[in-house]
């Protein structure tokens, strides 16, 4: 759990909580330069950058993804998140839920306030934390395990409180709609002892046969990890194991893994750092499909402090490995691939759920057993921004579900960048012919979404494919493409000869969402292997309000030399995109291995337009399968 570390957001509006039946300011003119829009009035811009088919509250903050399940007597995903209330609530924070049948559209549980569980009891007198929910848990009901919290302020970097965080147990009668916490104390009440620990919170539920045969466990065991970590030795997973068929008491096993502070997989180039504390630990098996029971174990983690520095950033890490027998301690972790999950600065706390082929949504699409994760994008950059929150009367939101799995990638031609330590790893190594063939982690948006996105758009534009080669910077407005709305999915691919490896100045990709006063340019470029996020442009509200955050993004990304078997040449596999805007949210997809999301706020109504964006020295680019499909879905039809 991320927002609330530091203290619990309790932005206050005069008028009390603003919900989405409050009117909203009409004298705002979108044709004429901004104001500076932090002296507007509480919840003036609240529709201006709102997202359309994404999943956040009413209004107030969205926190952290938590305590999602599928209930097994409805099928329906519930995808829980923290939330707070921007009002007069002497109880602001707590967790939220939403179902949903489909992963397109949605339901709050409640309203108008949705939460399904709130911070106040005997064990969480001041906030509740991230949780993990197992569906037929205590007497066979649906139970949230969280973290409680007594103290704040709790961070990596000043001492931590004893007692500060506990585990803690609540359980629904009602199919979710409220979690009632359990007339005892915590199931776990503390870190371990003698730990000097920098954080312990974040429970994660699994089953796993592995665990199980190595730790001598019953069959079908739950275990859950706790997030944290030690001061002065890094960032660890704490591993329990249930130790009675209520859930009531936990058996302490000892670190499942454990790094040095602030150390880096390889040299830090494709996984960033370990940084000093872990949040928001995931652990799942996924294979070629998605997820699988004997496949690849894999991790999700949050790190705290490497990011950018000793005192700030996090990244949202995955890392791929095998588990070692028993030693000193209990099983242990061991890396053997590791990479960012969303590159993006604000994407953070994934936190995922097995969706049997069972569920409802995945009756409709056909879709196998799935680890379906869900990232938090921050509006403020971990309130490290001064954005005018209140102006807009909402802050954040979450991303669209990804599916994870493995991803292959084969007759791979064998050359020193494939034998670097990078987020990948060599499963097959042909000497004869020269290739290699290469895993690492599969991300895409969940299938659901896209069909529906395309399926249901309200426009679709082919554009003709397009060459561009040249020595200047060229931007070529789109011919056919042209949205009205500021949602849809972009999808094209993008073809580089052998030569553009060596060029120092290629850049190739779109503007979006551009006007003549305002851009946001996405592109390629071979002199760092990095997709870029230039939003240096992106809104004019940056020259008016202090707090609009305009970086720039960037993430690594490889493009490898295939070998084709039938004519025995090499070729350089092509950048295929697919980037969802809404509104304000930009998600960029390439090669179902990469992600990268980011806010961008254009002011102007005007700012719709696409474009081709190439910069270089003559090497030749060319545009495919450039496609747009306008609309998205309204992802509250419920919501008035």
């Amino acid at each position: 759990m991320a927002f609330f570390r530091l203290a619990l957001l309790v932005s206050v509006f005069s008028g009390g909580v603003l919900s989405h039946k409050t009117t909203r300011a009409e004298n705002i003119d979108y044709n004429a330069a901004p104001p500076n829009i932090s002296a507007l009035p509480d919840g003036t811009l609240f529709s201006t950058w709102r997202p359309k088919a994404h999943v956040l509250p009413p209004s107030g903050h969205v926190g952290d993804p938590t305590g999602h399940y599928v209930d097994p007597q409805t099928g329906l995903f519930h995808v829980g998140y923290l939330y707070t209330i921007f009002g007069n609530d002497t109880i602001p924070g707590g967790a939220a839920s939403a179902t949903t049948a489909d992963f397109v559209t949605y339901k709050d549980i409640a309203s108008p306030d949705p939460r399904f569980i709130k911070p106040g009891g005997i064990n969480d007198p001041i906030a509740v934390f991230d949780g993990t929910v197992i569906a037929e848990g205590y007497q066979g009901k649906p139970t949230f395990l969280y973290t409680a919290v007594s103290f704040l302020p709790i961070t990596w970097t000043k001492p931590y409180i004893p007692g500060s965080e506990a585990q803690a147990i609540a359980v629904s009668e009602d199919g979710g709609r409220n979690f009632t916490k359990l007339e005892r104390g915590p199931v776990i009440a503390s870190a371990p002892f003698g730990l000097n620990v920098t954080g312990w919170r974040d429970p994660f539920s699994f089953q796993d046969a592995e665990f199980d045969q190595l730790l001598g466990s019953k069959n079908d065991t739950w275990y859950i990890v706790v997030s944290g970590g030690e001061h002065d030795v890094g960032p660890a997973q704490f591993l329990y194991r249930q130790y009675d068929s209520d859930l009531l008491q936990w058996e302490y096993l000892g670190r499942l893994w454990r790094e040095s502070a602030n150390t880096t997989w390889g040299d830090g180039t494709w996984a960033g750092r370990w940084g000093f504390n872990f949040e928001v630990s995931n652990i799942f098996r996924i294979g070629s499909q998605g997820a699988q029971a004997d496949g690849t174990l894999f991790s999700l983690v949050g790190t705290e402090g490497g990011k950018y520095s000793v005192q700030g950033g996090r990244a949202q890490l995955w890392a791929a490995g095998d588990l070692n027998p028993p030693t000193n301690e209990t099983a242990s972790f061991n890396v053997s691939m590791a990479g960012i999950l969303d590159w993006g600065a604000a994407a953070y706390a994934a936190a995922g759920k097995l969706v049997p082929a069972s569920s409802k949504a995945s009756q409709s699409s056909g879709a196998p057993d799935r680890f379906v994760v869900w990232h938090w994008l921050t509006g403020t950059f971990y309130d490290s921004v001064s954005f005018p929150v209140k102006a807009q009367g909402w802050d954040s939101s979450l991303l669209t579900p990804r599916e994870l799995y493995v991803e292959t990638i084969s007759n791979v031609v064998d050359s020193a960048a494939v034998r670097e330590t990078g987020s990948w790893k060599i499963t097959t190594d042909s000497s004869t012919s020269g290739t290699v063939n290469i895993e690492t982690l599969g991300i895409r948006p969940v299938r659901e979404a896209i069909a529906a996105y395309k399926n249901q758009a309200a426009n679709t534009f082919i554009e003709p494919d397009r060459t561009l080669n040249g020595t200047n910077s060229t931007s070529v407005s789109f011919t056919q493409a042209l949205p009205d709305t500021k949602h849809y999915v972009l999808s094209a691919s993008l073809s580089f000869p052998a030569e553009a490896r060596n060029s120092s100045s290629l850049r190739a990709g779109f503007r979006i969402l551009t006007s003549e006063h305002e851009s946001t340019t996405i592109y390629y470029q071979f002199s760092n292997e990095s997709i870029v996020v230039d939003r240096s442009n992106s809104t004019a509200v940056a020259a008016t309000t202090n707090g609009i955050d305009t970086r720039n993004e960037a993430g690594k990304f490889r493009l490898w030399n295939i070998l084709d078997a039938s004519t025995g040449s090499a070729n350089m596999e092509s950048l295929d995109l697919q980037i969802i805007v809404d509104n304000s949210i930009v998600e960029i997809f390439a090669n179902n291995r990469f992600a990268l999301s980011t806010w961008v706020l254009p002011w102007y109504n005007a700012s719709k337009g696409i474009s081709f964006y190439y910069e270089g020295d003559g090497v030749k680019v060319s545009y495919r399968n450039i496609t747009v499909h306008e609309g998205l879905v309204n992802a509250w039809p419920d919501r008035i």
